[in-house]
This record gives structure tokens, sequence and C-alpha cells, in this order.
């Protein structure tokens, strides 16, 4: 297939207002998403969803004129976790859904993104059709009459999904709790499911203006959420992202209970097969997982190549060290309000705390150098560097980690070195550093 033009891998992203985040063109993308639905199904209907950003009313009106355009009946959900629109698409059958957000970003930006039916992200060769409809819209025939689509308002859809959490709900008597629910999708649903599973809640962050969303709070920003936690003698706090679909907790202390914990207990609980992580989880994970016999199998960054690892193995557990976490008997996709009810859930059931994890689980120490070279993928083949490597892994005879990988963006090569001594670590990172500077660096 050919690289696409718009689609990155989460949807369209964008400052909105800007290009190609503008209502104009939204409104051809909504026509051509239209014309290939209808394609499949002369019936087509599109639930939409959308975070609190200001910026999401204009897009979610641009889209759906697009799609009633080429006659596809639109459903609005209103502001809801972008998991809610997988799990509402799914519920109402449904042909696409479409979140209107840009997650954890500040206000200003925004994205689309799509799902198909499955409630998955909406298949790659779909979104090429889309793609390539885009610059052709205006030779579409004319939609006209009774074969135009129409746009309904959906009352029930935070119901519904609140009960579905609900329904994954354990029981949360006696426990008080605080929330951050960052401005953003949840700031309605995640205080519900959580003061009906019987905790005492404390909710922050519940008054979304459009333009306070993530600003030094959510999943982010855990500071201040530390802070009530300490000094509200809480059991635990849970904060989420602005499209809510991860979540991290503090302890008792206001210290950080990340993903990496979170795949260590509710493995534990769940009795896995094998974990799904990515390079960035701490090796500390890797040695309690193999103590249990539980086998971690490592991926690229991204919650993506998490999820495609799963479905390959035919595994169910994964997730990153950011909250964002994969419960694929469960649900399709990310949702953070999910992941901590099946996360208390699986405290609960072991009979432990989030302090008691976290103290258990030791991070190990963990350095990075970065290295500019001229040309990153010849330097990262490079037969003295891979050398240099196989050395380093020989000294940390297994205690310890070595992984060295291009950036993404700039010429550097990222030297990141794990192990349990931290002076060792520095040794041996400044030793493959140095192989690699005298290979290729600018200087």
């Amino acid at each position: 297939m050919s690289e696409r033009k718009y689609f990155g891998t989460d949807g369209v992203r964008s400052v909105a207002g800007e290009s190609p985040l503008t209502a104009a063109w939204v409104m051809g993308l909504g026509a051509a998403a239209g014309e290939v639905l209808m394609r499949q199904n002369p019936r087509s209907s599109v639930v939409i969803g959308k975070d609190t950003r200001q910026s999401g009313d204009m897009l979610e009106a641009a889209l759906a004129a697009g799609l009633t355009s080429r006659g596809v009946s639109v459903i609005h959900l209103g502001v809801l976790p972008t998991p809610a629109v997988s799990y509402l698409t799914r519920h109402l059958g449904a042909d696409a859904g479409v979140v209107i957000s840009a997650s954890h970003n500040p206000y200003e930006d925004n994205g689309i993104k799509f799902f198909g039916a499955d409630g998955q992200k909406l298949s790659d060769s779909t979104e090429h059709e889309i793609e390539a409809a885009i610059d052709d819209v205006p030779n579409f025939a004319p939609v006209t009459g009774v074969a135009m689509g129409s746009v309904t308002n959906y009352a029930e859809a935070e119901r519904l999904y609140v009960n579905y959490l609900r329904s994954h709900a354990p029981d949360l008597t006696g426990l008080k709790i605080a929330l951050d629910c960052a401005n953003g999708a949840a700031f309605r649903v995640a205080p519900k499911v959580y003061q009906s599973a019987g905790a005492d809640v404390f909710a922050v962050y519940t008054n979304p203006d459009g333009r306070n969303i993530n600003r030094n709070c959510g999943s982010t920003h855990l500071e201040h959420l530390q802070q009530i936690v300490r000094e509200g003698s809480y059991d635990l706090g849970v904060a989420f992202d602005g499209d809510a679909d991860r979540a991290l907790f503090v302890d008792s202390r206001g210290n950080v209970v990340h993903g990496d914990h979170m795949l260590l207990l509710n493995a534990r609980a769940r009795g896995e097969e094998a974990v799904v992580a990515t390079i960035m989880t701490n090796m500390a994970l890797e040695v309690k997982l193999k103590d249990a016999g539980i086998p971690l199998e490592r991926t690229a960054v991204g919650d993506r190549y998490v999820h495609e690892r799963l479905h390959h193995k035919g595994l169910q557990l994964g997730g990153e060290q950011s909250g964002h976490m994969l419960f694929l008997d469960i649900s399709p996709t990310g949702d953070g309000v999910l992941t901590s009810l099946l996360t208390l859930s699986s405290m609960l059931k072991l009979g432990t705390t989030l302090d008691a994890l976290h103290d258990e689980l030791v991070m190990f120490p963990q350095t990075l150098v970065n290295v500019r070279v001229k040309d990153k993928k010849a330097i990262a083949a490079d037969q003295s560097v891979q050398q240099a490597v196989t050395e380093a892994e020989g000294k940390l005879a297994g205690k310890g980690r070595i992984n060295l990988r291009p950036s993404g963006t700039e010429n550097l090569i990222r030297v990141m070195v794990e192990g349990q001594d931290e002076a060792e670590i520095h040794a041996i990172a400044a030793q493959v550093a140095k192989v690699v500077e005298e290979r290729g660096a600018n200087g």
C-alpha cells in the first residue's frame, strides 16, 4: 500500500483550525468516509463521540455534514471517553465510530480517529480507501431527498457505558479514593462508576471549560493528585488522561503506581500465560514475572504494537508504563476507567494494596545516552557497535539489559542500559556510546 497522506497511527492529528483540521477539510473527510461506507452498506450509520476540547463542536459538525451528505445516518454520543465510542459502536451495531480527541495533548490540538464495526481501529485498507476518496469529493454524484443522511442525539449513550463499566467494577466499599478526571472525557463517567461501586470518592478536575483539558492535571501531571492523597489520608488515587483511554494510580503515600506495576498485579491475579509490554518496560517487571512463571514479550514503543502482538499470539494482557493497558478478553481497545476497575479488582482478589505492590516492584536503575550521528540506520547496524552491545550484554550477565535504537525523529542513536548496579550501568552506557560516537558522530 502507498504511504498515508493524512492518517497517522492514531488517526488525523493537528492543531484544530489549521490544515488539515479545518472545517472545510473535515467536511470533505466526512464525505469521503461516507462514500466508502455507503459502498459497503447502503444503510450505513456512524456514531460520533468527543472529548471536552473547545474545537470539538466545530469538527463534529463538519464531520457530520460530510457524512450525511453521502447518505450516512449520524448518531451523536456527546462527550464520552474514547473507549466508550468503541463500546457503543459495537453495542449499537454501527458501521463505524469516530472519536474527536487528541488524548493527552494540549487543548489547541485535536484529532479524528475511526473505529470499525468491531470497535477496533479502522482497517488499513479502509483508511486508504478514505484517503483516496478525499481528493475526489467534488466529483461525487449528488445525494438528495430521502437518500440524504440524518443526525440524531443518543441520550442514553452515557448511561449505557456507565452500566457496562459497573458490570466490571469490584465492591469498593470502605475505600477512600481520589479521582483526577483531567477536565476531560471521563469527568462525569468516572465519579459515577466509582460512587456506584461503593467508594468514598473525592473527584477533582471535573469542570471542563474547553480549554483546561490536561492542563496541569490528569495522568501526565500527577503532582496535585499525589498531594491530595497524602494530605487527605486517601487509600489511593486514580488519574485519567483527556480521552480516558489510560489510567495511572498513586498509593496512599503518594507514590506513582504505573503500567509496569499494573501488569504485574493483573498478570498474577488473572493467571496469564504471558504478558506483552514494550522495550521501555523496566526489567524489574520481567524478573518478577519470570519468578511467577509468566514470560514477558517486548514490542516497539506504542500501544498499536502491543495490540498486534497480543492478537498474533492469542494473548490477553499487555500495556505500557503510561497506563495504556489492554485486556483483550474484555475490550478491544484501551480503556482507562475499565483498567482502573480491573486493577483494583485484582488488588482485592489478591488481598494486597497498591502500597505493597509499589514496594515490591523496585525499578532497576536506568540510564539513557543520546549520541548524534550522520546516518543512524547505518550506525545501528555497524559491526563494531553490535560487538560493543554484545560485550555489554555479557557484563550484565542476565541481570540487566541494553537497548540501542535510532531515534524516530532525529539523527540520534539512543543507548539505554538498565541493571541492578547504578554505577555499572552508567559505565557500560558510556562505553557503548563512545563506540557509537567513534563510528559515526557529528560531534
